[in-house]
């Protein structure tokens, strides 16, 4: 049989371009390894490049591939490469798997723009209904316990509670755009960091 004539040996030169998407951080690695390493960059190069493939193989067995949102841009790709972004993203997946309602009711309270603790967890606080036997209440005992005279609508002002209503969206809308803006801006200027 004839071997093929593209197989990589042992001691063969091989060149490679660096990605465009590249980090800046990590050119100025590169850049600073070149500096300090002169002759022996491409054997120092050489030995990063194994050293990666060996734990990219190794990491394989031990990672999920979880789809992104495909309106991203180039700075968010870049800080979720990030190592620490990748250990971050990781910890909160382990705590999901660890503890799911909690981190179910997280998420509730952050995409929730109540400042009050129990508004935000109220999807985990729902009470079960009562009901019979076989799960149906008789039509007949509603009507008894419904008494037509006590009906609270006839005092009830509808303009006032559409206005409440109006300016409490008014304020959820300005405080979770606020807070939003400022708990994200926080937090990818410290990964920059």
């Amino acid at each position: 049989m004839k071997k093929s004539t593209n197989q990589i040996k042992r001691g063969q030169t091989i060149s490679f371009r660096i990605p465009s998407d590249t980090p800046d951080y990590l050119l100025k690695e590169i850049q600073q390894l070149k500096e300090t390493e002169r002759r022996n960059f491409s054997s120092k190069m050489a030995e990063l490049v194994l050293k990666g493939i060996n734990e990219t193989s190794s990491k394989e067995r031990e990672t999920i591939t979880i789809p992104l949102p495909s309106s991203l841009n180039k700075a968010q790709r870049n800080w979720l490469k990030h190592e620490h972004s990748e250990a971050l993203l990781g910890s909160i997946v382990y705590q999901l798997l660890n503890d799911p309602v909690r981190a179910t009711a997280l998420l509730a309270s952050l995409n929730s723009s109540s400042t009050d603790i129990d508004e935000a967890l109220y999807l985990q606080e729902e009470l079960p209904e009562e009901t019979n036997e076989d799960g149906l209440q008789d039509v007949s005992e509603t009507e008894k316990e419904h008494d037509p005279l006590d009906d609270d609508l006839d005092s009830f002002d509808w303009e006032e509670a559409v206005k409440e209503n109006r300016e409490l969206e008014e304020e959820e809308k300005e405080s979770e755009e606020a807070d939003l803006n400022d708990l994200l801006g926080d937090f990818l200027n410290k990964m920059n960091k």
